[in-house]
């Protein structure tokens, strides 16, 4: 499927998450090694690159006193030597997938990377108007994103191999859910290779 004006949004692939030593690595990491989701999503990035469509990477953390941190989330409950902190290693994006030079990383404070974020700006000033979504968890952030992009008038892809959540039943149940709302596909489906 050709996309004309599409960026690659990259989703909480950060090292707490996604790394076996990340502080919450133990939960996501597993299924993010089954399931080849850095090398799958390391592979978007680089069809997304070479077709000229921005990647942009979110993240979520907070500052030291953790003033961000939602009092009352259920969700977000974590005890603070748990809680992602901006500015450590845990906040990086995992190197197998990190940032060109020049490209965006958004920090957010909350599941959807577009509340309270300069997430829509970028997209509306670069004339943005398809997004496919990466990322971990597949049942919070993407599902989150997926909902609130077709709510803005996006078109959504989520890439289904580029995702993971904490269990593969939480993972098919979600892209379930995300297909009332955006298309599911994978990586090759969505960014063949032409080279």
């Amino acid at each position: 499927m050709p996309f004309v004006s599409s960026a690659l949004l990259v989703l909480d692939m950060m090292n707490d998450l996604v790394h076996p030593d990340g502080k919450l690595g133990a939960r996501f990491a597993g299924q993010v090694a089954k399931r080849d989701v850095l090398s799958n999503t390391a592979r978007a990035i680089e069809r997304a690159r070479r077709n000229g469509f921005p990647v942009i990477f979110v993240v979520i953390g907070f500052t030291p006193g953790f003033e961000e941190f939602p009092p009352c989330s259920p969700l977000l409950s974590e005890p603070p030597e748990n809680r992602p902190m901006l500015g450590t290693w845990g906040t990086q994006v995992h190197d197998a997938i990190k940032p060109a030079a020049g490209e965006s990383v958004v920090v957010k404070h909350r599941v959807s990377p577009f509340y309270a974020t300069s997430l829509e700006m970028l997209l509306r000033k670069r004339n943005i108007d398809t997004v496919l979504l990466a990322g971990v968890s597949t049942d919070l952030v993407v599902l989150s994103t997926a909902r609130d992009a077709h709510d803005r008038d996006y078109r959504v892809t989520v890439l289904s191999d580029a995702s993971a959540a904490h269990t593969q039943r939480l993972h098919t149940t979600a892209l379930t859910l995300i297909g009332h709302t955006a298309d599911v596909s994978t990586v090759d489906e969505a960014l063949p290779d032409e080279a």
